[in-house]
Protein backbone atom coordinates (compact mmCIF):
# COMPACT_ATOMS: atom_id res chain seq x y z
CA UNK A 1 0.00 0.00 0.00
CA UNK A 2 1.24 3.53 -0.71
CA UNK A 3 1.77 5.51 1.66
CA UNK A 4 0.30 8.48 2.60
CA UNK A 5 3.21 10.65 2.44
CA UNK A 6 3.85 9.32 -1.42
CA UNK A 7 0.14 9.86 -2.63
CA UNK A 8 0.17 12.34 -5.62
CA UNK A 9 -1.44 13.15 -8.22
CA UNK A 10 0.15 15.95 -10.97
CA UNK A 11 -2.61 17.67 -12.80
CA UNK A 12 -2.27 18.32 -16.34
CA UNK A 13 -5.49 18.82 -17.83
CA UNK A 14 -6.57 22.86 -18.31
CA UNK A 15 -4.74 25.58 -17.25
CA UNK A 16 -6.78 29.51 -16.17
CA UNK A 17 -5.77 32.85 -17.75
CA UNK A 18 -6.93 36.42 -17.02
CA UNK A 19 -7.82 36.58 -20.65
CA UNK A 20 -9.67 34.29 -20.85
CA UNK A 21 -12.27 34.03 -17.81
CA UNK A 22 -15.24 36.07 -17.43
CA UNK A 23 -15.05 39.50 -16.11
CA UNK A 24 -18.12 38.93 -13.80
CA UNK A 25 -17.52 35.39 -11.45
CA UNK A 26 -21.09 34.16 -11.47
CA UNK A 27 -20.59 33.75 -15.24
CA UNK A 28 -17.51 31.91 -15.00
CA UNK A 29 -18.77 30.18 -11.90
CA UNK A 30 -21.82 29.06 -14.41
CA UNK A 31 -19.41 28.00 -17.07
CA UNK A 32 -17.55 25.97 -15.09
CA UNK A 33 -20.58 23.99 -13.25
CA UNK A 34 -21.70 23.21 -16.88
CA UNK A 35 -18.56 21.71 -18.07
CA UNK A 36 -18.99 19.48 -14.54
CA UNK A 37 -22.23 18.76 -15.47
CA UNK A 38 -21.13 17.83 -18.92
CA UNK A 39 -18.46 15.37 -17.81
CA UNK A 40 -20.76 13.97 -16.02
CA UNK A 41 -19.54 14.28 -12.35
CA UNK A 42 -21.29 12.70 -9.09
CA UNK A 43 -23.24 15.74 -7.89
CA UNK A 44 -21.46 18.75 -9.15
CA UNK A 45 -23.53 20.53 -7.31
CA UNK A 46 -22.30 19.09 -3.82
CA UNK A 47 -20.01 21.74 -2.19
CA UNK A 48 -18.65 22.26 1.74
CA UNK A 49 -20.14 24.56 3.43
CA UNK A 50 -18.21 26.15 6.51
CA UNK A 51 -19.45 27.70 9.29
CA UNK A 52 -18.22 29.34 12.79
CA UNK A 53 -19.51 29.08 16.40
CA UNK A 54 -19.24 31.78 19.09
CA UNK A 55 -16.24 30.28 20.41
CA UNK A 56 -14.72 30.51 17.09
CA UNK A 57 -14.25 26.63 16.11
CA UNK A 58 -14.76 26.48 12.55
CA UNK A 59 -17.19 23.27 11.55
CA UNK A 60 -18.05 21.70 7.83
CA UNK A 61 -20.14 19.87 5.88
CA UNK A 62 -21.55 19.15 2.47
CA UNK A 63 -24.88 20.26 1.22
CA UNK A 64 -26.02 20.89 -2.28
CA UNK A 65 -26.42 24.24 -3.95
CA UNK A 66 -30.08 25.11 -5.33
CA UNK A 67 -29.97 27.95 -6.82
CA UNK A 68 -27.13 30.66 -8.30
CA UNK A 69 -27.80 34.07 -9.87
CA UNK A 70 -26.21 37.56 -9.54
CA UNK A 71 -27.72 37.75 -5.93
CA UNK A 72 -25.69 35.02 -4.68
CA UNK A 73 -25.39 30.94 -3.94
CA UNK A 74 -28.65 29.18 -2.64
CA UNK A 75 -29.21 25.98 -0.19
CA UNK A 76 -31.75 24.78 2.42
CA UNK A 77 -31.68 23.22 5.64
CA UNK A 78 -33.17 23.33 8.93
CA UNK A 79 -32.48 26.77 10.24
CA UNK A 80 -31.93 25.14 14.25
CA UNK A 81 -29.58 22.78 13.10
CA UNK A 82 -25.79 23.51 14.24
CA UNK A 83 -24.98 25.04 10.81
CA UNK A 84 -28.41 27.27 11.20
CA UNK A 85 -27.70 27.76 14.62
CA UNK A 86 -23.81 28.84 13.99
CA UNK A 87 -25.25 31.02 11.22
CA UNK A 88 -27.62 32.62 13.75
CA UNK A 89 -24.76 34.13 15.53
CA UNK A 90 -22.39 34.69 12.84
CA UNK A 91 -23.53 35.25 9.17
CA UNK A 92 -19.71 34.72 7.52
CA UNK A 93 -19.49 31.53 5.63
CA UNK A 94 -17.04 29.95 2.89
CA UNK A 95 -18.72 27.44 0.02
CA UNK A 96 -16.06 25.15 -1.32
CA UNK A 97 -16.66 22.74 -4.94
CA UNK A 98 -14.48 20.52 -5.63
CA UNK A 99 -14.36 19.04 -9.00
CA UNK A 100 -11.64 16.11 -8.78
CA UNK A 101 -12.24 15.02 -11.78
CA UNK A 102 -11.56 18.39 -13.88
CA UNK A 103 -8.90 19.10 -11.23
CA UNK A 104 -10.67 22.20 -10.55
CA UNK A 105 -12.18 24.06 -6.84
CA UNK A 106 -14.03 27.40 -6.51
CA UNK A 107 -13.79 29.08 -3.12
CA UNK A 108 -16.64 31.36 -2.00
CA UNK A 109 -16.89 33.48 0.90
CA UNK A 110 -19.44 36.15 1.87
CA UNK A 111 -22.42 37.14 4.17
CA UNK A 112 -25.20 34.71 4.52
CA UNK A 113 -28.75 35.78 4.50
CA UNK A 114 -31.92 33.83 4.69
CA UNK A 115 -33.93 33.43 1.01
CA UNK A 116 -37.46 35.19 1.33
CA UNK A 117 -40.76 32.67 2.56
CA UNK A 118 -42.04 32.56 -1.14
CA UNK A 119 -38.38 31.32 -2.40
CA UNK A 120 -38.47 28.85 0.63
CA UNK A 121 -42.30 27.31 -0.05
CA UNK A 122 -41.25 27.16 -4.27
CA UNK A 123 -38.08 24.98 -3.54
CA UNK A 124 -39.62 22.95 -0.59
CA UNK A 125 -43.25 22.14 -2.73
CA UNK A 126 -41.07 20.74 -5.80
CA UNK A 127 -39.38 18.55 -3.33
CA UNK A 128 -39.98 14.74 -3.11
CA UNK A 129 -42.62 13.78 -0.84
CA UNK A 130 -40.07 11.88 1.51
CA UNK A 131 -38.16 14.60 1.71
CA UNK A 132 -40.88 17.00 2.90
CA UNK A 133 -41.91 15.01 5.55
CA UNK A 134 -37.90 14.21 6.59
CA UNK A 135 -38.18 18.04 7.10
CA UNK A 136 -40.42 17.81 9.90
CA UNK A 137 -39.34 14.19 11.09
CA UNK A 138 -35.96 14.94 11.74
CA UNK A 139 -34.89 17.60 14.33
CA UNK A 140 -31.32 18.10 12.49
CA UNK A 141 -28.41 17.69 14.87
CA UNK A 142 -30.00 17.38 18.28
CA UNK A 143 -29.53 13.62 19.86
CA UNK A 144 -31.69 11.18 19.56
CA UNK A 145 -32.44 7.62 21.19
CA UNK A 146 -32.30 5.62 18.20
CA UNK A 147 -33.00 4.96 14.26
CA UNK A 148 -36.46 3.54 15.39
CA UNK A 149 -37.65 7.31 17.24
CA UNK A 150 -36.22 8.87 14.18
CA UNK A 151 -38.70 5.89 11.81
CA UNK A 152 -41.72 6.47 14.44
CA UNK A 153 -41.40 10.51 14.11
CA UNK A 154 -41.68 9.83 10.37
CA UNK A 155 -44.47 7.57 10.45
CA UNK A 156 -46.27 9.90 12.73
CA UNK A 157 -45.96 13.25 10.66
CA UNK A 158 -46.74 11.40 7.36
CA UNK A 159 -49.95 10.10 8.71
CA UNK A 160 -51.06 13.81 10.14
CA UNK A 161 -50.02 15.77 6.78
CA UNK A 162 -50.67 12.70 4.03
CA UNK A 163 -49.61 13.82 0.46
CA UNK A 164 -49.09 17.76 1.32
CA UNK A 165 -47.54 18.85 4.31
CA UNK A 166 -46.16 22.79 4.66
CA UNK A 167 -42.93 23.88 4.72
CA UNK A 168 -41.79 23.32 8.37
CA UNK A 169 -41.49 26.70 9.89
CA UNK A 170 -37.49 25.65 11.11
CA UNK A 171 -36.81 24.94 7.71
CA UNK A 172 -35.35 27.33 4.48
CA UNK A 173 -33.04 28.75 2.67
CA UNK A 174 -29.73 30.60 3.01
CA UNK A 175 -28.13 32.60 0.02
CA UNK A 176 -24.30 33.23 0.13
CA UNK A 177 -23.76 36.74 -0.97
CA UNK A 178 -20.31 36.33 -2.37
CA UNK A 179 -17.63 38.87 -1.80
CA UNK A 180 -14.69 36.65 -2.68
CA UNK A 181 -15.21 33.88 -5.35
CA UNK A 182 -11.86 32.39 -6.41
CA UNK A 183 -11.20 29.70 -9.18
CA UNK A 184 -8.53 27.17 -8.97
CA UNK A 185 -7.44 24.79 -11.58
CA UNK A 186 -4.97 22.23 -11.07
CA UNK A 187 -1.37 22.61 -12.79
CA UNK A 188 1.80 20.13 -12.81
CA UNK A 189 4.82 20.41 -10.35
CA UNK A 190 1.85 22.13 -7.84
CA UNK A 191 2.39 25.86 -9.61
CA UNK A 192 -1.97 25.78 -9.69
CA UNK A 193 -3.39 28.86 -11.37
CA UNK A 194 -5.76 30.69 -9.04
CA UNK A 195 -7.57 33.22 -9.86
CA UNK A 196 -9.48 35.33 -7.51
CA UNK A 197 -12.35 38.45 -8.04
CA UNK A 198 -12.79 40.42 -5.47
CA UNK A 199 -16.06 43.11 -5.35
CA UNK A 200 -15.61 46.39 -5.55
CA UNK A 201 -18.17 48.77 -3.85
CA UNK A 202 -16.38 51.84 -5.19
CA UNK A 203 -18.19 51.39 -8.44
CA UNK A 204 -21.65 52.23 -7.35
CA UNK A 205 -24.52 50.22 -6.08
CA UNK A 206 -23.92 46.30 -6.41
CA UNK A 207 -19.74 47.30 -7.28
CA UNK A 208 -17.84 45.67 -9.95
CA UNK A 209 -15.53 42.88 -10.02
CA UNK A 210 -11.33 42.84 -9.60
CA UNK A 211 -9.39 40.09 -10.65
CA UNK A 212 -5.68 39.13 -8.91
CA UNK A 213 -3.66 36.01 -9.23
CA UNK A 214 -2.17 34.05 -6.39
CA UNK A 215 0.44 32.28 -5.87
CA UNK A 216 -0.16 28.30 -5.88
Amino acid sequence: MTSLAELRKNYSLGSLDEADVDRDPIQQFNAWFAQAQDAQIPEPNAMTLATVDPAGRPSARIVLIKGVDARGFVFFTNYESRKGRELADNAYASLLFHWVELERQVRIEGTIVKTDAEESDTYYASRPLGSRIGAWASDQSQVIESRAQLEAREREISAQYGDHPPRPPHWGGYRLVPDSIEFWQGRPSRLHDRLRYTRDTTGGAGGNWRIARLAP
